[in-house]
């Protein structure tokens, strides 16, 4: 044989092996490609493609003039690269151009995808766009910065959707559902009271937490009249903002450019913004733009190699694996950076494990530490992932500077979210002290609190108060106007409804811990006691803002709420140290009334001592109260910082189903 031959028989098998798919035994064994070149590189001169697909026995690039429709007027091959990538370079300027990849398993052709790393679509997110992200920039963007924030327990959280915000016909904002709401000035509703983003500012809360604004699959962007709603808990694309709430889908500088507007609008008021982050399921799982590149690889699955749905939607994404932690770690990176945002809310967080999520607060904290991190200390329904791997609320000291939900303090407040008729604490059921007094030191140890007693937890799950979130309702389950009426003790008046509602904020408020209300609670809003709206239209979703005249007592009250907190530190203990030395429960021997004192000017709070009490009763109720002159500002549903008296004897009544607080000079 020929020397030449020998040597291109050599080469033949060389390239073969190279280009050949190697067969991993376990999922632990694929790749990690730690570059940080995903998916896209765009510049005048060249575009450059990698994509992550290692079981791939080959890849193209699509190439299109739409991002939507017609077909692909190119189809270009990519090169096996390191680490489970495929590569491809085009020397040309494709600004402008869509693209999908698809990948070949095997001897078959899988659908395309735009992949899992892409950063701009097309409408209804089919095809990825080629962009120039210098173009998506509002004016002034250069000089966007955070609002300020020293602790986590300084924050005050406000869930609202983009489509309630603003659809109702008396919101008084022109761009009704989309971004561009939250950038209107001087919005008012019919009685001439201010709406929109000057409500926010005028409330005081310190952060707005946006339910899904990435690109979910439920709502088709083609069709922006229907009256089609969701709250996005359906991802499609991860990096890419959800196009129904952009003045125009198909234009995929827009969308993201009004993102940016938003964030830098609530910016400029002061207002921090979260997302909220879906990274547990995808909106399918077979088919999902993450399995179309590396099949099952993102996905956990039973030992029956059945798909495991700890989300209780079909799948459940595997956090522990290299590629996925990656892509997580990297993804919130990118929106904390190219959009500003301030915070993340992790949607079951229960279901990633415990080293991504901190792995992740590492990442954040070398952009910026105040950047939040928070999410649901559970599951939807079992996981294969070992539960001391989880980050739920019981593994939540293992997790560094992240916040989880207390169930403990919402249900305890308010009733079982599983028994719509079972009443709680504010609607006179007693024997939840405990609870109540869990809720108000933040979860965090305290040496005045029976153990054995909390509806949920029987031990102190986090570190410091900087990891608890205290709330009575979310956009989940029904809200807080719908449950009291639901769940409503015998002959309770609406007068009653009122006061209980008032009463649990006010808790809420008051403990330890970052407080979290559900928008429009304020104007007190109700959803026609539909417990999940997630489908409902408009007329269930929407905050009518004309409640706002209507309840300009309620909304006082709740504006009174913020303000205490935010003038008065005592409230805003940011250790666990700090709680067990100045926070002081009084026993008064009466069921269903919590009381405590705060005391010696703790966290440098200019009240030297705080008393605050909370009476469950229906009934007014009489407490001993220590000797001193004390200034009432929160009594019987009224809150006046300045004071509403001075009270200087020791036996001091209650009214019904409220709260009273005093504090010493």
């Amino acid at each position: 044989m020929k020397r030449t031959h020998i040597l291109f028989l050599l080469m033949t098998v060389m390239l073969s092996a190279c280009n050949s798919t190697k067969k991993y035994t376990s999922y632990a064994d694929y790749p990690v490609y730690d570059g940080n070149d995903l998916e896209l590189t765009y510049s005048q001169q060249a575009t450059s493609f990698r994509v992550w697909s290692p079981t791939a026995t080959e890849v193209k690039v699509m190439l299109y003039d739409n991002g939507n429709e017609g077909g692909a007027y190119k189809s270009l091959d990519m090169k096996r690269s390191e680490n489970g990538t495929w590569t491809l370079k085009v020397d040309e300027n494709l600004k402008g151009k869509f693209y999908t990849f698809q990948v070949r398993i095997g001897e078959k052709w899988l659908d395309e995808t735009p992949g899992i790393w892409v950063k701009a679509t097309g409408v209804n997110g089919k095809r990825a766009a080629i962009i120039d992200f210098s173009e998506t920039n509002p004016s002034g963007w250069e000089n966007d910065v955070r609002p300020p924030l020293k602790n986590f327990t300084d924050i005050s959280l406000y869930e609202v959707h983009v489509r309630d915000f603003s659809m109702a016909s008396n919101s008084g904002i022109k761009n009704k559902g989309k971004f561009l709401a939250f950038t209107e000035h001087g919005t008012k509703n019919t009685y001439g009271e201010t709406t929109g983003i000057d409500h926010l500012k005028e409330l005081g809360i310190s952060h707005v937490h946006l339910l899904p604004v990435f690109d979910y699959a439920s709502v088709d962007e083609t069709r922006p009249a229907d009256n089609k709603y969701n709250w996005g808990y359906d991802p499609l694309n991860y990096n890419v903002p959800e196009g129904s709430y952009s003045t125009d889908p198909y234009n995929p500088v827009t969308r993201i450019r009004e993102f940016k507007q938003m964030v830098q609008s609530l910016h400029k008021s002061g207002i921090r913004v979260i997302m909220d982050v879906v990274y547990n399921h995808t909106s399918k799982g077979k088919g999902s733009h993450l399995d179309l590149l590396a099949p099952n690889y993102f996905y956990r699955q039973n030992v029956d190699s059945t798909w495991s749905n700890a989300s209780g939607c079909g799948n459940e994404t595997a956090s522990e694996r290299g590629m996925m932690r990656k892509f997580m770690i990297e993804s919130v990176v990118y929106w904390a950076t190219e959009y500003h945002v301030d915070g993340f809310r992790f949607d079951l967080m229960g279901i990633h494990d415990i080293e991504t999520m901190n792995a992740i607060r590492a990442a954040l904290d070398k952009i910026d530490p105040t950047i939040f991190m928070y999410g649901e200390g559970w599951t939807a329904s079992a996981s294969p992932l070992a539960e001391e791997k989880r980050a739920v609320k019981k593994n939540a000291k293992q997790l560094e500077n992240i916040a989880v939900f207390s169930d403990d303090i919402r249900d305890a407040l308010k009733g079982s979210w599983m028994h719509q008729d079972k009443p709680g604490f504010v609607s006179g059921v007693d024997s939840l002290e405990e609870s109540i007094k869990f809720g108000i030191v933040g979860s965090t140890q305290h040496d005045s609190i029976d153990y054995k007693k909390p509806i949920y937890s029987k031990a102190p799950y986090v570190n410091d108060p900087t990891q608890i979130i205290n709330y009575v309702s979310c956009h989940d389950d029904m809200c807080l106007v719908d449950k009291l009426k639901e769940s409503k003790p015998a002959n309770a008046t609406e007068i009653e409804l009122v006061k209980f509602n008032k009463l649990a904020q006010t808790v809420v408020f008051t403990s330890q811990g970052i407080p979290f209300i559900y928008a429009g609670e304020e104007l007190y809003r109700n959803k026609k006691g539909i417990h999940n709206t997630y489908q409902s239209p408009d007329s269930i979703n929407r905050i009518d803002w004309n409640s706002k005249d209507s309840h300009k007592d309620i909304n006082n009250y709740y504006k009174g709420l913020i303000a205490l907190r935010k003038e008065h530190s005592a409230f805003r203990l940011p250790t666990e140290e700090m709680v067990q030395q100045h926070l002081k429960f009084i026993n008064t021997k009466i069921p269903n009334v919590v009381a405590y004192l705060l005391t010696n000017h703790v966290n440098n709070d200019v009240w030297k001592d705080i008393l605050v009490i909370f009476n469950g009763n229906r009934r007014p109720v009489t407490v001993q109260i220590p000797q001193d002159e004390w200034n009432l500002v929160c009594h019987d549903g009224q809150i006046n910082l300045s004071g509403l008296a001075v009270i200087n004897y020791t036996l001091f009544n209650v009214a019904p189903s409220s709260a009273s607080i005093l504090y010493t000079k």
